[in-house]
């Protein structure tokens, strides 16, 4: 029965992967998304419990979109647990709330952690978000309540490099 369970989840998600593209949905109710992904070719191993996606791998959960080379999903008690994307820079793109511009972001590894609404983004990672950049080796993505962590505490040789672009006349407001 375990292994069916498995089998119904991966092929729900392989069958059902293109049918939430245009479905964006607000920060808040991203969590309560299905994960779908679009790939080239999908495997499931039930001993190690993972399936592995390659080529132009798209996988969306709400308004969270990533774009990868490869995808392997690790799963626990026939959730996923861990996603974990690689490739020549994943990209990954969320709309925050209704109206707001997309918060951005690309490294060479990233890692998923759907139920912890966690994003890692790993080497040469940078997030955008309004008109910053932050850029470090290991960046975290809060995707729920739109925090971005850069660098890390245990080095001082790991640097975070923030540029933060002002505003322009046309975009300043006028004060009253």
């Amino acid at each position: 029965m375990r292994q069916n369970n498995k089998l119904a989840i991966f092929f729900s998600i392989a069958l059902y992967s293109g049918f939430y593209v245009n479905n964006v949905q607000a920060l808040e109710t991203d969590s309560d998304q299905p994960i779908t992904i679009d790939s080239n070719t999908a495997t499931y191993d039930d001993k190690t419990a993972t399936s592995i996606y390659t080529g132009n791998v798209i996988s969306i959960q709400g308004s969270i979109h990533v774009n990868s080379d490869k995808l392997v999903v690790y799963f626990k008690d026939g959730d996923a647990e861990k996603l974990v994307f690689t490739g020549n820079r994943a990209k990954f793109r969320q709309t925050p709330n209704v109206g707001a511009k997309d918060i951005t972001g690309e490294a060479l590894t990233g890692e998923y952690y759907p139920k912890k609404n966690l994003l890692v983004l790993i080497d040469e990672a940078t997030v955008w978000q309004g008109t910053g950049a932050y850029s470090s080796k290991l960046i975290e993505y809060d995707s729920k309540n739109a925090v971005v962590k850069a660098g890390s505490k245990e080095s001082d040789s790991a640097r975070v490099r923030v540029v933060l672009q002002p505003k322009n006349k046309a975009q300043a407001k006028p004060t009253p």
